[in-house]
């Protein structure tokens, strides 16, 4: 494969025991994909206790006796082979009830943007988004593929508590809070879809690499 020059990895390691590989930003789906399909070669290495990939990086977890010295060379070019193609994503459809109640700061980002609220609504979930990667929190996942004239900052303050299933704008991203925490990003809607449940497997109905569609319902 013909490697884009300007995506070429910093190979360091975290501790003793860990290597990561990462990519300068910007985070594009083509890095991503290739990040995911060394991960899926990396993880039937019998160098590796664990492959994580993450957003514009890949963190692996040695098993003892590995061969430390070698795998950063190794590693690279391992990368410099790895194909992005684009796979057959998995369509996970999830239903959102944007504005008021369950989306108070819709209205915020539609003033931000210079659109209406209806407008944002149309836009939001007109776009087909890819989850890049799961982190934050446990079946939070970070979607690439935001209509640029969304991309709206995060609060100033941020909430104490966001309740599960908000659906929110940070910056250039996307994304939906599996549980109840703290956040910063701007709420533009709710969904009942569970992202995460300890005693279901796989636990995160997400993966690396699933297409999203979010389908707006009325108000209830």
């Amino acid at each position: 494969m013909q490697s884009d020059s300007s995506s070429q990895p910093a190979i360091h390691w975290l501790g003793a025991q860990a290597l990561v590989l990462e990519l300068p930003p910007p985070a594009t789906l083509d890095r991503q994909r290739r990040i995911w399909r060394l991960a899926e070669q990396l993880r039937a290495d019998s160098d590796f206790r664990e492959v994580i990939p993450g957003m514009n990086n890949l963190t692996l977890e040695l098993r003892p006796g590995a061969n430390a010295s070698a795998l950063p060379a190794r590693l690279r070019r391992l990368w410099q082979r790895a194909d992005g193609a684009e796979h057959a994503a998995r369509v996970v459809e999830i239903p959102v009830r944007y504005g008021g109640r369950h989306g108070p700061d819709l209205e915020r980002v539609a003033r931000h943007c210079g659109l209406t609220p209806d407008e944002v609504v149309a836009r939001h979930s007109a776009a087909r988004y890819t989850v890049f990667f799961l982190g934050f929190q446990p079946g939070f996942a970070y979607l690439g593929g935001l209509d640029p004239a969304l991309a709206s900052p995060r609060r100033d303050t941020p909430r104490q508590k966001v309740p599960a299933g908000s659906v929110a704008i940070g910056g250039s991203q996307t994304g939906i809070y599996p549980t109840a925490s703290p956040g910063g990003w701007q709420i533009i809607g709710r969904s009942d879809a569970v992202l995460f449940d300890p005693a279901r497997q796989p636990p995160c109905p997400l993966r690396p690499g699933d297409a999203v569609r979010f389908i707006p319902l009325g108000d209830a």
